[in-house]
């Protein structure tokens, strides 16, 4: 991901985690501690998305939170529940090939959301990485988007 950028405006924790998994190579910041608001102390897998950005054409990288699915993974649009979905969501919907760093290990990844059973299934496995989703769900009106991320050969 050398051309790739570290999307703007991010919270400061953010960048310091995509320095610490970036300089690394990946073998720091890959599973990352963390105590959210409200909950104990937990340990939670972490990749590095980059996308295409949809007005500028630039390549974003962004750290999200994951759930693994067979040979892909899967990751949610939540934004903290804001009313609006993050950029990165926005990016894959525009182009959804995309790529991901998880630990050590660089992928080439195409982005789809899941709606119906499928959605249910991989929200109910997110809550299981990252129960403050659930919280998030509360905050908005909109359907949050679950991501599958699936491997490209």
């Amino acid at each position: 991901m050398p051309d790739a950028k570290i999307a703007p405006n991010l919270p400061q924790w953010m960048l310091d985690h995509i320095q610490r998994y970036l300089s690394s190579g990946g073998t720091d910041g890959h599973m990352y501690k963390v105590t959210p608001p409200g909950y104990a102390e937990m340990v939670v897998p972490a990749l590095l998305l980059t996308t295409t950005g949809r007005k500028s054409g630039e390549r974003f990288i962004f750290p999200l939170f994951y759930g693994k699915v067979g040979d892909g993974y899967v990751i949610v649009a939540s934004k903290g529940g804001a009313p609006d979905h993050p950029g990165w969501y926005k990016n894959l919907v525009a182009n959804p090939d995309a790529e991901v760093q998880v630990g050590t290990e660089h992928r080439r990844v195409r982005a789809r959301t899941v709606s119906g059973e499928e959605r249910a299934r991989l929200w109910k496995q997110a809550l299981e990485f990252w129960p403050p989703y659930a919280d998030y769900e509360k905050k908005t009106d909109r359907e949050i988007p679950v991501v599958m991320l699936d491997p490209v050969s």
